[in-house]
């Protein structure tokens, strides 16, 4: 059996069902190879959205998600979603075709050192050499993407180990993708405790891992555990992101702050440094480098800190308690300030509150519903006014563009789901043509895009730092209809320009078969900046 024989084979060993990818000559073995497993092919239009895709799909499903991609430009297309799969914390696998090892330094086609350029992006990085070898390293990589932190593992696949012979194909053990757990001392457990006890405003910080999407109701349950506030970080837009509502004003009033496997950065305000100085800093955390950044940057701020698993450590504290402390003034003081919103404001023109609203009430009550949101200013004002059971969003790296490489990936982890993904108009624009491949692959979702014909999280910088007159380079075609190139690509669409219309059209789309575009013409506003004065209700229109 062939080398890609092998690696088909420990692929469907390990459970995986769907490979996400844009095909290219180094890696046609494997496509033939995966043939008789039955691993379906997705076949995208980038090879930047097949990793969105994988990454997607491991946030729904909690499982390894598998892209795949060809050699130097095509892995190099790759690079900038592998990025954001490490920083919102899938457990991705990208393996990549490779030039052949029996032409090494002679100038091959696309030769070029991807194990070298994949280390800054991933947990590791592996050339395999040998076709015996591909079982075997394709198991280390899900183990690796699933252990400690979760993050995206690379392997390059060389053009003639892959074809070369590999001997009958065995397969593996189950336990030989199951990734090591390392389980926190008690004398840890005990001694966050026990400081835990000590404080009388606490706040739990965790990443994104563990966010309500992703961590079945892990951090609702460490909270309760704890008697603590517990927040996932997962927005680019740190304290500021406004699903948080007034958080970053709280914060400012909390005496201690936990950090399980979040690292202590812009996100948290580099833990209150500014809101909230006087805080004692805890940091349990898998990655020692992490924990070593946080004492140089917190000196006697940091009280405690351990290298532990971020899994393990929630379920041991969790099953540790609270020792007694009592907090509920301040867990309902926390609460009603993550429930802050801003203050409507009309305007002339379809507000983006307003198609939150529309949004949130389509996915009333549903608990498989699955929201996406993506972009700038847009995207902000939707985190702010809808949500959803599952959640996906641009992740903490602030890249945008993959909200309908997203909804694909999201539909093939969870067939029976209410997905609605959103995004800006510049955003539509980095994958439009995976509306294609959305038709092509049959994926139900309802995809809305807010048209305001500008780059206006941009717009909105010029404007503040630099003046109104000095706006540059920041306009889109005021005519562009994203509904309309969705139905070229095979899609259906709708356009609105009332809110009045945002109801029904919304129901007409989510009775459609295959993908539907709903183009939007939005009023262009800032990003919400929410604080904890009275705020007025945004209600669904109609």
């Amino acid at each position: 059996m062939r080398g890609a024989d092998h690696l088909a084979g420990a692929m469907a060993d390990a459970g995986v069902d769907v490979v996400f990818s844009l095909s290219g000559n180094q890696i046609m073995p494997l496509y033939d190879a995966l043939i008789e497993p039955g691993i379906r092919i997705v076949h995208s239009r980038h090879e930047a959205a097949a990793v969105f895709m994988a990454d997607a799909y491991a946030q729904v499903s909690g499982r390894t998600g598998v892209a795949l991609v060809t050699a130097a430009p095509g892995f190099g297309n790759a690079l900038g979603a592998l990025y954001t799969a490490a920083m919102s914390e899938s457990p991705v696998v990208l393996l990549s075709g490779d030039s052949p090892t029996s032409l090494d330094g002679q100038g091959a086609f696309q030769e070029f050192p991807q194990v070298a350029a994949a280390k800054p992006f991933v947990k590791a990085s592996e050339r395999v050499t040998a076709a015996v070898d591909l079982s075997a390293a394709f198991a280390r990589a899900v183990r690796l993407a699933h252990a400690g932190r979760p993050g995206p593992v690379h392997l390059a696949l060389p053009f003639d180990v892959l074809n070369d012979d590999a001997g009958p194909l065995l397969p593996l053990a189950a336990d030989a993708f199951a990734p090591s757990v390392r389980q926190p001392e008690q004398a840890v457990i005990d001694a966050v405790v026990t400081r835990l006890t000590g404080y009388k405003r606490p706040l739990l910080l965790a990443g994104p891992c563990l966010s309500p999407s992703r961590g079945r109701d892990r951090l609702a349950q460490l909270a309760a555990a704890l008697n603590l506030p517990a927040i996932s970080l997962e927005s680019p837009r740190g304290l500021r992101d406004p699903a948080l509502g007034a958080f970053a004003e709280v914060l400012a009033q909390a005496d201690g702050l936990l950090f399980i496997g979040k690292a202590v950065d812009f996100m948290s305000g580099f833990a209150g440094k500014s809101q909230s100085p006087g805080a004692e800093v805890m940091i349990l955390d898998p990655d020692p480098a992490v924990i070593a950044r946080a004492v140089e940057a917190l000196g006697r701020r940091l009280v405690f800190s351990a290298e532990a698993d971020i899994l393990p450590a929630a379920e041991a504290l969790a099953a540790a308690g609270s020792g007694g402390a009592v907090r509920t003034a301040w867990r309902d003081d926390v609460a009603a300030a993550l429930a802050c919103r801003v203050t409507a404001q009309g305007g002339g023109g379809v507000l983006a509150e307003q198609v939150g609203g529309a949004v949130q009430a389509a996915l009333k009550g549903r608990d498989d519903a699955i929201l996406i949101c993506d972009g700038g200013e847009f995207g902000q004002w939707v985190q702010a006014t809808a949500n959803a059971a599952t959640r996906i969003i641009n992740g903490p790296s602030g890249a945008i563009g993959a909200a309908l490489p997203y909804a694909i990936g999201a539909r093939l982890a969870r067939p029976g789901a209410r997905i609605i993904t959103l995004m800006g108009d510049g955003t539509a624009g980095f994958h439009l043509s995976e509306f294609e491949t959305a038709a092509r692959e049959e994926t139900d979702f309802v995809a809305i895009v807010g048209n305001d014909a500008r780059w206006n999280a941009e717009q909105v910088i010029q404007i503040r730092d630099y003046g109104k007159e000095r706006q540059i380079g920041c306009d889109l075609s005021p005519g562009a209809r994203y509904d309309q190139a969705a139905v070229a690509l095979g899609c259906q669409g709708f356009h609105v320009t009332e809110a009045d219309a945002l109801p029904g059209t919304l129901a007409e789309a989510l009775g459609c078969k295959g993908p539907v575009c709903i183009d939007v013409a939005i009023e262009a506003r800032a990003a919400p900046q929410v604080s904890r004065a009275p705020a007025i209700a945004v209600k669904a229109p109609g």
